[in-house]
């Protein structure tokens, strides 16, 4: 069929982005991306040699204050061009192979996907379920462990799906090494807002991305391998499915100065930036802060008179999941939030919830009470009963409090 040798008109619809964009700026906070400070933002604008000697002092920085935020003296630090779920694959891709057998705890989302990434890999993959938002069993968790004894372990430090903590991961990390696995961490939402020791816990690979806990722009994440994990990719019989994940030929540039690809430049910078005002603050201020932002909050959620999804000792503090009446949904919650308050916060996964971020510049009060506001408002307006005032205090109190024990 022939083809036609009209040519392709410009399109009439195209408008810029000031005409598109909300004439007041959302205030995001949902399960990210999250507002990032102005000195992020200021060297996403900036374009530099990405294989100059200013680019290699760039580097050579971000390595040294990521092990600072994953705790850990490995020389093993690597960059991805690509959000966390990319820093996720790099970590699968090149620690598993069809000969490997990889024990994925799954309680959510975003665990499952660490069971598929390995399944894709052709890894023989052995799901063991957690109840949801319910403890997870150790003794139950070792069984499976010590059947299988599988190569590796994936684990997610904080199921942003359903909200859900796993606050024992260095029990859990204990158990897998025991027997013998590599224990791979998905610490997307929680590193730098939780704490988290790669070295300490035994954990031979973390991930995290950066538009969540650091506060930096989508599109950049960072992964981090033990020693012992990079034992297992060089000894690795075949080469790594993907080119761009291959770790090996990472290094070429994240620790030879050499090309790889051509890096995301601007992301690069804007990556050294969330990191040095991650160490500028300190770990332990940080993560208090996000402790005493979170509990504030959410003291202030149950004032309203909703309910939390998950139990305080399963609970995750760096998205908190709030469940919608069944008077509403939690579609019509987050239409309404942002439209009528400008306040962006996320639906869920088929759960009738909706999740409020807590992580790097969203721990701020101004924007706590901001956000609590335009809750309780959009509940009222949607025909829910909110007791705004009493929720008002509550997060005021819950502040206020923290503060005086501190002091």
């Amino acid at each position: 069929m022939p083809t036609s040798t009209r040519p392709i008109a410009i399109p009439s619809h195209i408008r810029p982005l000031d005409e598109i964009l909300p004439t007041e700026p959302l205030l995001m906070m949902g399960a990210g991306p999250v507002p990032i400070p102005h000195a992020v933002a200021r060297a996403n604008s900036i374009v530099i040699n990405h294989l100059g000697e200013t680019m290699s002092v760039v580097i050579a920085q971000v390595k040294d204050m990521a092990r600072y935020t994953f705790q850990t003296q490995s020389e093993w630090i690597l960059g991805v061009a690509g959000p966390g779920s990319a820093a996720m694959e790099m970590a699968i891709a090149n620690l598993v192979d069809a000969r490997s057998r990889v024990l994925c705890l799954v309680n959510g989302y975003f665990s499952q996907r660490m069971a598929e990434m390995a399944g894709r890999a052709g890894a023989q993959v052995l799901v063991h379920e957690a109840a949801g938002t319910q403890p997870l069993d150790l003794t139950a968790f070792e069984a499976a462990v010590a059947q299988h004894r599988p190569h590796c372990v994936t684990i997610v430090h904080g199921e942003t799906s359903n909200t859900t903590f796993n606050a024992n991961l260095a029990e859990l990390a204990r158990i897998a090494k025991r027997h013998g696995s590599l224990v791979i961490v998905d610490a997307v939402c929680t590193l730098s807002t939780t704490p988290l020791q790669m070295d300490a816990w035994g954990i031979d690979a973390v991930i995290t991305g950066g538009q969540k806990g650091l506060s930096c722009i989508p599109g950049v994440s960072l992964v981090a391998f033990s020693n012992a994990a990079w034992d297992r990719i060089n000894s690795r019989s075949s080469p790594t499915a993907h080119w761009c994940l291959d770790a090996r030929l990472a290094t070429n540039f994240w620790h030879r100065g050499s090309y790889h690809y051509t890096a995301p430049v601007s992301g690069v910078l804007a990556l050294h930036e969330a990191l040095r005002l991650v160490c500028t603050e300190t770990l332990e201020r940080r993560f208090e802060r996000h402790r005493r932002c979170s509990a504030a909050l959410q003291a202030g959620i149950e004032a309203l008179g909703l309910q939390l999804l998950v139990p305080p000792a399963q609970r995750l503090h760096s998205v908190v999941g709030v469940v919608v009446p069944p008077a509403t949904s939690n579609q019509a919650v987050c239409q309404h939030i942002s439209r009528q308050y400008q306040v962006e916060v996320s639906g869920s996964f088929g759960l009738p919830i909706v999740r409020i971020g807590q992580m790097g510049e969203q721990c701020r009060e101004p924007n706590l009470f901001r956000t609590l506001h335009a809750l309780g408002s959009t509940m009222q307006d949607l025909g829910v009963p909110a007791d705004l005032t009493a929720g008002l205090v509550a997060l005021e109190r819950g502040l206020r409090q923290v503060g005086a024990a501190e002091g």
